[in-house]
């Protein structure tokens, strides 16, 4: 299946999470979904990525989204791994990689010369009407959460945030003027003494 692009319908799903819950996309409805796909749970790139929408968890949701990872991992990998790092968000087990397929990031990769089939790193950032809105279709993990924050962020309430930051901005340079006026006002002070010792000798 190809990978859909920005303006497609998202696929719809309904898998097991680390718990046994069943989390079905439909559920969702109304709200932004970072769906996350990943190639395997407790591997050093997959750990980092993980970790770093847990620690960016609180500003994702903040921003309206909903985090689910997905790897073809059962649910009790993914158990152990959400424990052992403390993930607060669902880890969708997909072990017949129908979801992977069905989002077109399941496809061939190559190891030292090696070819396999496996899972692409990609994530997808699903709107409120379940259509996607962005896709980073191969992810590079430094600095990817911080690139879906800012895309949730800049997508939402943008407009929000500017004031209080611009007005926030401008205390600070009116406090700055008098200090500013004053100094030359300091500096004219010598020179009206030295007026009166020209006049002395005329």
């Amino acid at each position: 299946m190809p990978m859909p692009q920005a303006g497609d319908k998202a696929p719809g799903f309904s898998l097991p999470d680390q718990s046994g819950a069943t989390v079905s996309l439909s559920q969702f409805k109304g709200r932004h979904v970072v769906l996350y796909f990943y190639p395997k749970d407790a591997t050093p790139g997959c750990t980092t990525e993980a970790c770093d929408f847990r620690d960016e968890h609180s500003a994702l949701v903040k921003a309206g989204a909903v985090v689910l990872g997905v790897s073809p991992d059962t649910v009790a990998s993914h158990q152990k791994f959400a424990t052992k790092q403390g993930l607060p968000f669902s880890l969708l087990a997909d072990p017949d990689h129908a979801l992977a397929d069905a989002y077109g990031v399941w496809g061939e990769k190559s190891l030292y010369g090696r070819k396999f089939m496996g899972l692409i790193r990609a994530t997808f950032l699903i709107g409120p009407d379940a259509k996607v809105v962005r896709v980073w279709p191969k992810v590079k993990v430094a600095g990817h959460v911080a690139e879906v924050l800012s895309a949730l962020q800049g997508g939402r309430a943008d407009a929000a945030p500017a004031p209080k930051a611009s007005a926030a901005k401008k205390a600070p340079a009116a406090e700055a003027k008098p200090a500013a006026v004053k100094k030359p006002a300091a500096k004219k002070a010598p020179a009206a003494k030295a007026a009166p010792r020209k006049g002395a000798r005329g």
